[in-house]
C-alpha cells in the first residue's frame, strides 16, 4: 500500500509505519500545494493520505476519492505526541478502502 504523509506531519513518521510504503508531501514534490490540487495529484498515485486537518473532510468529497483519508487528531503535530497513534494508524492502514475518512483521535487512544 502506498501512503502519503501531509506536510503538516513529521517525515519521521514515514519510519514508524513499518510494512507500507510511506512518503511525504515535500518528497513527492508536492509542498505547498493547496488541498484540492493535492488531492488531484494523489488520484492513482498512492492508496492513502494521512493528515491532520480537519477541514479537509467539509471541504473535499472524500467520499468520490480513488484513495482513503486517515485524519489525526492529537495535541500537537510533534513527533513524540503521534507516535502513541502509530499502532491505530497501522490498523486503520490495514482496513481502509478507496473514498473512506478514518478519524483517529489521541483522546481516544
Amino acid at each position: 500500500m502506498r501512503v502519503l504523509l501531509d506536510e503538516c506531519l513529521p517525515r519521521r513518521l514515514v519510519a514508524d509505519l513499518v510494512g507500507y510504503a510511506a512518503t511525504t508531501v515535500p518528497q513527492a514534490g508536492w509542498a505547498g500545494v493547496a488541498n484540492g490540487a493535492l488531492l488531484a495529484r494523489i488520484e492513482g498515485v498512492f492508496d492513502c493520505f494521512i493528515t491532520m486537518d480537519k477541514n479537509l473532510p467539509a471541504q473535499n468529497l472524500v467520499g468520490a476519492l480513488s484513495f482513503g483519508v486517515i485524519v489525526l487528531r492529537a495535541p500537537s503535530n510533534r513527533l513524540q505526541a503521534l507516535r502513541p497513534l502509530v499502532p491505530e494508524i497501522i490498523e486503520a492502514l490495514g482496513r481502509i478502502k478507496s473514498g473512506q475518512l478514518i478519524l483517529i483521535d489521541a483522546r481516544a487512544v
